[in-house]
């Protein structure tokens, strides 16, 4: 496995680390100041400056972007829903492309208020990604489905493990691992007793798009907005990155951690220097 001391250039961070709690140039700045190669940011960031704008800084800047976050939900309760989330889809993967994105992250949505319930929300993000898909091909930006953990098939979304995101992909676009693939979050994925041979499966065919880092608290107080830090938690992290790697996959080590109540209160700066550390140390 690649050592990541002193390699931060191999590194990256989703915004949403840092809270949103600036302005997405300021945020870019001090990410790139603390040595980080990559960045993954959000569409409102995005859209508050226009795609354009974002662009122009991270170029200069020397950010590479390795996922734009991310889709609105695919499993929605009507079709008018439906079609004002396809098409804001679209319009994200157009701000993607001006980005240079390595990928449209899909969180395609869960199954609360869907008619047909869990089988008919499935039924439904099986066709909006096959539509989406299409779109991306037109504009060169993979899309990658990001399986969550099975506590969001309510609300968030209804593709909760590896297997299943891949049998997705091969669904929708067999064969075309460069324009569909997965982002594999620890934080949704550590727990799954097939991971072993599931990341050794979409590396097999390709599709690992993004790898995303955190940690899952012994305690956590909340699903979505207490992720831990790296090394904080019960995840075996080193050992997933090597699972990741010996699948082949060579991007870059993205950390996402949503955390209100702790990392998103202490200073912008401090966080991106503990980050630095723990991916170093506990990677």
């Amino acid at each position: 496995m690649r050592s990541l001391e002193g390699q931060l250039h191999r590194c990256a961070i989703n915004t949403a680390t840092l809270g949103h709690r600036e302005p997405l140039a300021k945020t870019l700045d001090r990410i790139a100041r603390a040595g980080f190669g990559g960045v993954a940011p959000w569409r409102r960031e995005v859209e508050a400056i226009g795609a354009a704008a974002a662009a122009r800084h991270l170029r200069a800047l020397g950010l590479t972007v390795t996922g734009y976050c991310r889709s609105a939900y695919l499993a929605t309760c009507d079709e008018a829903e439906r079609r004002a989330n396809m098409s804001a889809n679209i319009k994200a993967l157009d701000d993607a492309a001006e980005l240079g994105a390595q990928c449209f992250v899909l969180v395609v949505g869960g199954a609360h208020g869907v008619k047909g319930g869990l089988v008919g929300a499935r039924s439904q993000v099986h066709d909006g990604v096959a539509e989406l898909y299409l779109e991306a091909r037109k504009r060169g930006v993979p899309l990658a489905i990001e399986p969550l953990h099975p506590t969001y098939a309510s609300d968030r979304s209804v593709v909760n493990t590896i297997r299943q995101a891949l049998a997705l992909c091969e669904s929708v676009a067999p064969g075309d691992n460069a324009m569909l693939g997965l982002a594999i979050d620890v934080y949704h994925c550590w727990w799954d007793p097939d991971l072993a041979s599931s990341i050794a499966l979409a590396g097999q065919a390709g599709r690992i798009l993004g790898y995303h880092v955190c940690d899952w608290l012994a305690d956590t107080q909340d699903r979505l907005m207490d992720r831990g830090m790296m090394g904080d938690g019960v995840v075996d992290l080193p050992g997933f990155r090597h699972l990741i790697e010996l699948a082949g996959y060579r991007g870059m080590v993205e950390v996402e951690i949503f955390s209100e109540q702790r990392w998103w209160k202490v200073a912008p700066d401090e966080v991106l220097s503990v980050c630095a550390d723990r991916l170093q140390s506990a990677c």
